[in-house]
């Protein structure tokens, strides 16, 4: 077999066999294919796309490229959850907890975040003492005996996937829905789960800006879940505004808590009760999405999810009393007021901006190596939609320095006031199940 010829066969329009794809991506992970002619290939893929076929089989051959996580010693049906990406994006902090107290068992790989905020682990971390460092065998034993542990992410998962995701990026291959939708699925089967449901972000502040694409992006990895196995589900969810109102670590674990005690923001406690309701269903411990619904809101009502939270993180060695008293959380030394200019409604605040916004307050990394600062971060005050005053706050700044200046302008920048009121955007668009 030639590497040669089988890009000549998908620049034609041909579909490359099981074979084919897997002597591709073993040569590749090895070197004995060179980084040129992979190019090559991912650019046909680009303008001839793949298969469900070809794309289960991509799929596939990156999973056994590294390690597989074996979760088959944890009882139940284990659910994982993934984001697509986006602005204070704080889902798995209330998810974990939420779901587990109503029995589905939660074994979630995590990983540190590089962008506006830091990842789930970085968020977790605000915590004192709470620490992901756990081997297998802890891991496996504390999801049986709590139904939820986080784990850091292994080191040799999917390393076919990370090469050939470092490729794209310097080649102009990254907007392939094949070529993404594998890459994402890859990860999530590697890490054992027995069913995924997919949170795809659409809008300003999200990877897929525009509705269509990011349908068919969902469809691609529902298709893919099925067509290997794993009970696969996504939902389409608004990404053109920060979901909930925190952007920053200890304020978005500091939302969470709010959020698992029935108070926190209506738009990222309802994203959670959808998500949550398919996690529930797929672990089939309730027959209906009404019926799941119903015992996630009793969760919260009883204080169970609040408390499933303080177990899940004394078990990892954090300071659970930071669930009643969340002024234990790392604390910002100033805080600045954002004022509105005139009156009006809020009609815009453009998601990736703002999040570049925290950035620069050090929430955030910009590169491998920065170092995020725990404590700072924005806490919006108005969302789209909201009637605001002049002099009105917009966002509260928290910070580790004086001058904000930079901060501000961008935000200003980027949150805009009409005089006509403006519709709030729709935060639910569309669940794919098939």
């Amino acid at each position: 077999m030639r590497m040669v010829d089988l890009i000549e066969k998908k620049r034609d329009g041909h579909e490359l066999t099981t074979e084919e794809i897997n002597f591709i991506i073993k040569g590749y992970t090895e070197g004995s294919i060179p980084d040129y002619q992979v190019s090559a290939l991912t650019m046909a893929i680009i303008f001839r796309g793949m298969s469900e076929q070809e794309r289960a089989d991509l799929t596939m051959a990156m999973v056994e490229s590294g390690d597989q996580i074996d979760l088959s010693q944890i009882n139940g049906i284990k659910v994982d959850k993934h984001s697509t990406g986006g602005v204070g994006d704080t889902t798995t902090l209330v998810l974990g907890p939420l779901v587990a107290s109503v029995g589905v068992p939660v074994a979630k790989m995590s990983g540190r975040g590089l962008g506006h905020t830091g990842g789930t682990i970085d968020k977790l971390e605000s915590v004192k003492g709470f620490h992901v460092e756990l081997d297998n065998n802890k891991f496996i034993e504390l999801v049986n005996k709590n139904k939820l542990a986080v784990i850091g992410q292994s080191g040799n998962l999917t390393p076919a996937d990370k090469k050939l995701y470092a490729l794209r990026d310097v080649t102009g291959t990254v907007e392939s829905i094949p070529l993404i939708a594998s890459s994402i699925m890859s990860k999530k089967i590697a890490a054992g789960a027995d069913a995924i449901v997919l949170d795809v972000k659409t809008g300003a502040g999200a990877f897929m800006k525009t509705l269509e694409d990011s349908r068919e992006l969902a469809k691609a990895m529902v298709r893919i879940g099925r067509n290997v196995g794993r009970k696969t589900m996504a939902v389409i969810s608004d990404m053109s505004q920060p979901l909930g109102y925190a952007i920053g670590n200890a304020l978005e674990v500091k939302e969470a808590i709010d959020t698992l005690k029935g108070e926190g923001p209506e738009d990222l406690t309802e994203l959670c009760l959808t998500l949550g309701s398919y996690m529930v269903l797929l672990a089939e411990k309730a027959t209906t999405l009404k019926e799941a619904r119903v015992l996630l809101e009793n969760a919260i009502k009883d204080g169970s999810a609040l408390e499933k939270l303080k177990v899940f993180l004394s078990s990892q060695g954090g300071d659970a009393s930071v669930v009643e008293d969340p002024s234990k959380l790392p604390q910002a030394q100033y805080t600045f007021e954002l004022e509105a200019k005139q009156d009006g409604y809020v009609s815009e605040i453009t998601a990736n901006e703002v999040g570049t916004a925290a950035m620069l307050l050090g929430a955030g990394r910009a590169t491998k190596d920065s170092v995020i600062d725990l404590a700072v971060g924005l806490v919006l005050r108005k969302k789209i939609g909201d009637q605001v005053k002049q002099g009105e706050s917009l966002v509260t700044i928290y910070s580790n320095f004086e001058d904000v200046s930079e901060v501000r302008k961008k935000l200003y920048e980027h949150i805009k006031i009409s005089a006509s009121k403006v519709e709030q955007p729709i935060l639910i668009h569309e669940a794919i199940t098939e």
